[in-house]
């Protein structure tokens, strides 16, 4: 198991990575990667869509309106920027802020998994439509699953996976940001379940055959005649 330590080195060198990722057309455009940014050990993580004007130009997510509230949704439930980690399913600002492109979701989307899997968050908030598709791995659109939190393997790890509406859809309609608050003012009691139960390691599973291929060789199990096949002990009924 990696320590704290380790897990920010190797995020850092994700980091280095993405920034010279030429991995799809946006890096022709592009002003500078937005790689994410907050507390490398947050135990809540927030994933957005893209970044937009003002973050392609500072480098840094969610520094527009939409940032804006959601520094003011996080100070009511006392949490602040520096508690939770914040990134956007592409790392790169679309011309024109359009949505992303299938192309170039799949050139980012290792990006986010390894911050996932380093940062080892227990909570991810997936902000609008496609980070709670692509997290998810089903095209179910977030007007039907926002508020519903539910346990998910992302990689390696079992996270609690929790859709919101983008706070960017609720800037101007006031019935999508009421939903947002509500939906938002559910993630203390997330954050108070702790991290879900973890799959094992290959390390465990390779260790788990081993002592069972051990136990049989020691005391192989007695072959069951046709005979014993209905018996009481042989069903568990004593």
């Amino acid at each position: 198991m990696k320590s704290a330590a380790q897990r920010r080195e190797l995020l850092k060198e994700v980091w280095e990575q993405a920034r010279v990722c030429v991995d799809c057309p946006l890096h022709e455009t592009r002003t500078t990667v937005v790689f994410g940014a907050g507390n490398a050990d947050a135990e809540l993580m927030f994933v957005g869509e893209a970044p937009g004007a003002n973050e392609d130009r500072m480098g840094l997510p969610f520094v527009g309106q939409a940032g804006k509230l959601l520094d003011t949704l996080l100070a009511e439930i006392g949490m602040q920027r520096a508690d939770v980690f914040v990134a956007n399913v592409l790392k790169c600002r679309p011309p024109g802020n359009r949505d992303p492109l299938p192309r170039e979701i799949e050139a980012c989307e290792g990006y986010l998994r390894r911050q996932v899997e380093l940062i080892e968050p227990s909570v991810i908030c997936t902000l609008g439509n496609f980070s709670t598709k692509l997290l998810r791995g089903e095209p179910t659109g977030i007007s039907r699953l926002h508020g519903t939190e539910e346990v998910r393997t992302i990689g390696p790890r079992s996270v609690r996976l929790y859709p919101l509406y983008h706070p960017a859809a609720a800037l101007y309609t006031p019935a999508t940001l009421q939903m947002l608050r509500e939906d938002f003012h559910r993630i203390p009691q997330l954050l108070a379940l702790g991290t879900p139960s973890q799959p094992a390691t290959e390390t465990e599973v390779l260790e788990l055959e081993e002592a069972i291929a051990y136990a049989e060789a020691v005391d192989p199990p007695t072959a069951v005649g046709p005979g014993d096949a209905g018996s009481p002990e042989q069903l568990g009924l004593f």
